[in-house]
């Protein structure tokens, strides 16, 4: 019995990238014996097992072979004859299938060293094209390294393209396909997860919301990159940088002293509401273009088809909905009556649900900087809004009541319209404030 050290904790301390978890391969070996050294079994399909003292998951090596459609179709085979060339042949991209011996000697029967010198991701064998999952992995993958230069092999990009007119995608779990979303949105570059997916035909094929955006105009004024589609990655762009850079903030004061710069996760929400944020513009009539009035409200269905189909976590939902509706509002805050104003902190979750307008702020910034040319430009909006917000959250009932003898003995719906009153009067001051400061400068 020997024991390697296998796939991604290989593959990241070659690329000095931080390693979150380690996975081993036991050849050689049955599952009894591993049982009698204390390992505890976990795995259904084939033998998983975590370690007694360090609970990192021990695979024996297996071979599998295609029996069926989608990523479960296959037929699993592990016995002590199973070699570790075997069991890294049956791996997705040569820079997985790299073991590493006790003694520190990589294993690296399929090249995945010199495609990670090189920056390639490649298909280990043809086996490549049974597993559908591969396509979103590989795409994922892409999103995570494309800092570092990778790119995927336009061999691998064809076996995906193969894998995309099989319909083999129709056959996987709407979980699977969000799981694998989910954490993509999460890595540094995820427009390039999108942009993978499109150029082997997945994007059409999963998304067909965000791939009808391609090609689709704009008005040059707002949006001087004109398409639709390549503006939607450059918001992807903006939304995984800013939501990262709020996560390293929240990082260095929750825990300054032991802070080191690496990968943070982007925020997975901001992303996909950044994602679905102008789906209506896909629809929109073809002689009316490049203008899209009313697609915030025209997009609203179809976050909820995309939702829907991919059974999208409420939170992720919520927060696309909102950002799908009232991006436009957030960008013209400034000019709201207070009583507009009032209503769109309350949409936004401001009074009740900061998480949810916060990200509601950021994805909005996102917006406004995917523009081409616009990447750095400020966006005095976000500090506009939680101005508003501490307004509005001032204004209490107890403080209401005593203010005036004639508010003391309102109560119920009268002490609630009061209360509204008065933050919509303090809200259109703020508007005001901001009007004359503005008349002002320019004077």
């Amino acid at each position: 019995m020997k024991t390697y050290l296998v796939g991604g904790a290989v593959r990241d301390e070659l690329l000095d990238y931080p390693v979150k978890e380690r996975d081993w391969v036991v050849v050689g070996a049955m599952p009894d014996e591993l049982l009698k050294l204390g390992f505890t079994q976990v795995g259904k399909d084939f033998p998983v097992f975590l370690h007694p003292q360090t609970k990192e998951e021990h695979a024996l090596a297996r071979t599998e072979r295609k029996k069926g459609h989608g990523y479960t179709g296959f037929e699993t085979h592990y016995d002590a004859t199973v070699t570790l060339e075997e069991d890294l042949q049956r791996r997705d991209l040569t820079i997985n299938a790299i073991a590493r011996d006790g003694d520190g000697s990589l294993i690296d029967p399929y090249g995945g060293s010199a495609d990670l010198t090189n920056r390639i991701l490649r298909h280990v064998s043809d086996a490549f094209i049974e597993d559908p999952l591969r396509v979103l992995r590989v795409a994922r993958f892409a999103a995570r390294y494309a800092h570092l230069g990778f790119t995927v092999a336009k061999e691998t990009l064809e076996l995906m393209s193969e894998i995309v007119a099989q319909g083999e995608l129709q056959y996987l779990p709407a979980e699977r396909i969000w799981v694998e979303t989910e954490r993509a949105l999460r890595e540094q570059d995820p427009q390039v997860f999108i942009e993978v997916l499109r150029d082997c035909g997945a994007l059409k094929a999963l998304l067909p919301e965000v791939d009808a955006l391609f090609g689709i105009p704009q008005k040059a004024t707002y949006h001087p990159e004109v398409d639709t589609g390549i503006h939607v990655l450059m918001v992807l762009k903006q939304a995984a940088l800013l939501s990262r850079k709020k996560t390293r903030r929240e990082h260095v004061e929750i825990n300054s002293a032991h802070h080191t710069e690496g990968p943070e996760s982007g925020n997975s929400q901001v992303v996909f509401a950044a994602l679905t944020h102008d789906l209506g513009k896909g629809i929109t009539p073809t002689d009316v273009l490049p203008g899209h009035r009313g697609h915030e409200q025209a997009g609203l269905p179809l976050v909820e088809d995309v939702c829907k189909r991919f059974k999208v976590p409420n939170a992720h939902r919520q927060l696309a909905l909102t950002v799908c509706e009232y991006h436009l509002h957030m960008h013209r805050a400034r000019e709201l009556r207070g009583d507009t104003l009032l209503k769109l902190l309350e949409a936004t979750g401001a009074l009740r649900q900061p998480e949810r307008f916060n990200n509601y702020l950021l994805t909005c910034e996102a917006d406004s900087r995917g523009r081409k040319g616009m990447e750095n430009r400020d966006y005095p909006q976000a500090d506009y809004l939680r101005q508003a917000r501490d307004i509005a959250n001032a204004v209490t009932v107890a403080e209401l009541k005593a203010s005036s003898p004639e508010t003391q003995s309102l109560e119920g719906k009268a002490i609630g319209d009061a209360l509204k009153k008065e933050r919509i009067r303090r809200l259109d001051q703020l508007r005001e404030s901001y009007r004359s400061r503005d008349t002002a400068l320019s004077g």
